[in-house]
């Protein structure tokens, strides 16, 4: 069991930037990947971005040049540095942490991109 703890949301201008954290804690696989995905009212969740424990990443397009994740694999701890954020980004982000065998998901935490 793995459990993810995320901070960081709130509500933010055009043009501005956040920055998430996401911590794991339980039984961490020393290979894994953990990510950030988003869900916008009415939409499906969908991706944002994903990094292994070897520093592989994968972005959405929309996010790609404004977002950038990265952890720190001694803490377990996942980072989402948000800028030039857009209306559109406006969502709960949610962390997820996948190895095998184990698919978890924090509480998420909601992002709101607001004049």
């Amino acid at each position: 069991q793995v459990q993810l703890v995320e901070s960081g949301g709130g509500l933010v201008q055009p043009g501005g930037s956040l920055r998430l954290s996401c911590a794991a804690s339980g039984s961490i696989s020393s290979i894994n990947t953990m990510g950030w995905y988003r869900q916008a009212p009415g939409k499906q969740r969908e991706l944002v971005a994903k990094i292994t424990t070897g520093g592989n990443t994968n972005y959405a397009d929309s996010v790609k040049g404004r977002f950038t994740i990265s952890r720190d694999n001694a803490k377990n701890t996942v980072y989402l540095q948000m800028d030039s954020l857009k209306s559109e980004d406006t969502a709960a982000y949610y962390c997820n942490y996948y190895a095998r065998f184990t698919n978890s998901w924090g509480q998420g935490t909601q992002v709101t991109v607001s004049s």
